[in-house]
């Protein structure tokens, strides 16, 4: 599976689809099929604009489409997105409020790096804004980075962690959704030992794998069944020719993007029939709720061979932050050195990705932080993805989180903004 063959038999087959959904989109909007109307046209077309608009997003990075936030003047203020440090493999990006005084609150989002741009907390980012200065990690597509630029794992993407946080200064509050959980918990402990003084003054883990042995899930159960040699030779492929980082080994967006859909196939394909029957009702919208999802979630990325590996073999299958044995380069992160930064779980009850258990772990290896520095949060009837973009995060966890920093960040306490869905 390793030949540069094989990865661009994937995108050909790929952009086969699109052509054949562009094709049958053009050819039954025919003026003429008028003349003899036939509910097979209708069809046909609706198929062939679901089909292209499908295949087209799995190459396309989204957008992150935050123009204006209001702010407390009456105002609405426009966004810039900013670059603060650009490195080979991410960059910490800040979302400028134009117009606005420095916030009290500052808050890190780390986004994962699991088969999705950090687009994919677009929600999160936009109900986070109106209440604090946002800063969040933009990881970059594999495919686009040339191997002269070297490996990337879990060490370093720890290290790059620790920069992130080292620059933006002990007042920043740091929020890890999902994947960067374990590995945003070893950055901060790096730090408490290394240097104290820039270690952040709260953090919250969301839906997170600390401890993935806590409770079983079939992402857990995966890991555990196949060896990681069977893994290297079903998911490893070379970029293919058509890239910058032609040559490099990943595992594929388009690989794990057939491993999400499997895992949910009854409820895909009945959204994906729904919204063909809807389009050819005449009844489909540019920004329904379908076309708002899917287009996130087929945009994918690939991801360094040796970064998803290293997940793999050192945090589901060794357990290496779970029993507080991680290693960057060759020095152990001890978790219990973390003595001052405020630190807070959140989980939802019906998490099947990262099931309750798996993230409240990270407060039992906190041997050296006060109790009262402790807090945790389990989120009735929520599932992965509610826990930090739903109606959940919005309604209920987010004014949770927001209290917490200022509980313990030294701030004087703001005013929560009430917000709308987005």
């Amino acid at each position: 599976m390793k030949g540069m063959m094989s990865y661009d038999l994937m995108e050909t087959i790929r952009n086969t689809n699109e052509w054949m959904g562009a094709s049958a989109r053009a050819m039954a909007s025919y003026p003429v099929w008028g003349l003899t109307p036939h509910p097979m046209f209708k069809l046909m077309s609706a198929w062939g604009r679901v089909t292209e608009r499908s295949f087209a997003r799995m190459v396309i990075k989204p957008d992150w489409g935050i123009r204006s936030i209001p702010a407390a003047d009456g105002k609405d203020h426009l966004i810039e997105i900013e670059t603060l440090i650009d490195k080979p493999f991410g960059a910490l990006i800040h979302f400028k409020v134009q117009g606005r005084a420095p916030m009290p609150r500052r808050i890190l989002l780390v986004a994962p790096m699991s088969g999705h741009y950090a687009t994919l907390l677009r929600s999160t980012v936009a109900s986070l804004l109106p209440d604090a200065d946002v800063y969040v990690t933009d990881w970059h597509n594999a495919r686009d980075i040339p191997v002269s630029a070297g490996k990337f794992d879990i060490e370093d993407y720890t290290l790059y962690l620790v920069e992130f946080m080292r620059l933006l200064g002990p007042d920043i509050n740091v929020i890890a959704v999902c994947q960067p959980a374990p590995l945003t918990l070893a950055a901060t402990a790096y730090l408490a030992e290394e240097e104290p003084e820039a270690q952040p003054r709260t953090l919250t883990l969301i839906g997170g794998p600390i401890d993935p042995d806590a409770a079983a899930t079939e992402v857990t159960d995966f890991g555990r069944r196949v060896t990681m040699g069977q893994l290297e030779h079903m998911v490893i492929q070379r970029v293919g020719f058509k890239y910058k980082g032609a040559g490099r080994l990943v595992y594929p967006g388009l690989m794990q993007l057939a491993s999400f859909i499997s895992m949910n196939m009854d409820k895909h394909t009945k959204a994906f029939s729904d919204k063909i029957l809807m389009e050819s009702k005449g009844e489909g919208s540019e920004h329904d709720h379908h076309n708002i999802f899917y287009d996130e979630y087929l945009a994918v990325m690939d991801m360094t061979a040796e970064f998803y590996l290293s997940t793999v073999e050192r945090i589901f299958k060794g357990l290496e932050i779970a029993q507080n044995r991680f290693e960057v380069e060759g020095k152990r992160v001890d978790i219990g050195k973390i003595t001052r930064v405020a630190v807070k779980t959140v989980e939802g009850a019906n998490d099947d990705i990262s099931a309750p258990g798996q993230c409240v772990a990270a407060l039992r290896l906190c041997t050296g932080l006060p109790e009262d520095k402790k807090a945790q949060h389990l989120e009735p009837g929520a599932g992965h993805y509610g826990i930090f973009a739903g109606s959940s995060w919005r309604n209920n966890i987010r004014p949770l989180v927001l209290n917490f920093i200022d509980a313990n960040a030294g701030t004087p306490k703001a005013t929560v903004t009430a917000i709308r869905a987005v």
